[in-house]
């Protein structure tokens, strides 16, 4: 069985999928960084080596051994991951995700994207990326705001999506600042409002600061697709449709499209290269990672490198601005 393997790692969640030659997607897996990339990357691997071998078994009577054609790795932690599997292409979100989408829906114009520490919109025209946008440091409008706000209520985040259709009156809630939207709740909370009322609004709270910061002043074309987490909640997805009065489409592997689009990214460069992948192997499930640091003093940068290790050996350095180090392999 030949496969192509695509990571997405994220500071919310870290998503693996395996992809055949045929751009079929075999697995996938979503899990929860928890701080720990190097970790939930392992755990990742294990999950989706666990369900090939599976499959395999069941076809006794056709049964290869597993091998990676080509990984590709995107997320905010790409570089470190890419060090830790000797990753044979590394790539930004907005490139993965738009790869992803127009595979899915080559007419796709606009593409939404909303993890769980970030927000992207991207602009396409036949199949290019013409512009995109993402969000600054304040998570209001990204999955970690809907994560505090369900914690606080006491309902879990799986809910919120049901509850908000069960909404009957409109709640305006602040949504520019995670801060004032849960003072703006508490508010509304002792004025008698319902919590369903309360998460609706709150979903729409999201939507209006996506549209105010990340998306200002975009012309948002159909058809526009909308992945990510978020995604998954359909008090959002309905928030967005009444914004836009226009329907989003939710693609089947809505939370893992960073993922998908890595992997066939790496297939395509691997293909026309004529190249071998230098993964490591599913073996790195049991390797022992660690990372350390220290602060260049060659030049007035003062760069912060960072050090990244494999069973006591050094095997990559990365982090600096002015290129000495440039994401040096070591190993």
């Amino acid at each position: 069985m030949k496969i192509y393997l695509g990571i997405d790692v994220g500071s919310v969640s870290t998503n693996v999928i395996a992809m055949d030659e045929n751009d079929n997607i075999l697995h996938t897996t979503y899990i929860r960084t928890h701080g720990n990339p190097l970790k939930s990357v392992q755990e990742g691997l294990r999950i989706i080596e666990e369900k090939l071998s599976k499959e395999q078994k069941k076809d006794k009577d056709h049964l290869e051994s597993i091998e990676v054609m080509g990984t590709g790795v995107t997320g905010s932690a790409r570089y470190l991951i890419s060090a830790m599997i000797n990753a044979d292409i590394v790539k930004n979100e907005i490139t993965a995700h738009a790869i992803a989408s127009t595979y899915f829906y080559p007419d796709a114009k606009t593409i939404i994207e909303i993890g769980g520490q970030d927000s992207k919109i991207i602009m396409m025209e036949n199949g290019i990326v013409t512009d995109f946008a993402m969000n600054n440091v304040c998570a209001a409008g990204t999955g970690s705001f809907l994560d505090q706000q369900s914690t606080r209520l006491g309902i879990p985040i799986e809910d919120f999506g049901t509850r908000a259709l069960e909404s009957t009156n409109e709640v305006r809630i602040a949504g520019r600042c995670t801060v004032f939207a849960e003072s703006d709740m508490v508010h509304k909370q002792q004025l008698g409002y319902t919590i369903n009322d309360i998460i609706n609004g709150l979903c729409e709270a999201l939507v209006r600061n996506y549209f105010s910061t990340v998306a200002k002043g975009k012309n948002v074309r159909e058809p526009i697709i909308f992945q990510g987490g978020v995604a998954a909640n359909v008090g959002i997805i309905r928030a967005f449709n009444k914004y836009l009065k226009k329907e989003v489409i939710i693609p089947d592997y809505y939370n893992v499209m960073g993922a998908i689009g890595a992997a066939m990214l790496a297939k395509d460069s691997m293909i026309k290269n004529g190249l071998k992948s230098k993964f490591k192997g599913f073996e790195i499930k049991g390797f022992t990672f660690k990372t350390t640091s220290f602060t260049c003093k060659d030049c007035a940068n003062h760069c912060e490198v960072v050090e990244f290790w494999q069973d006591g050996r050094k095997i990559a350095l990365f982090g600096d601005k002015c290129g000495k180090y440039n994401n040096t392999v070591l190993y």
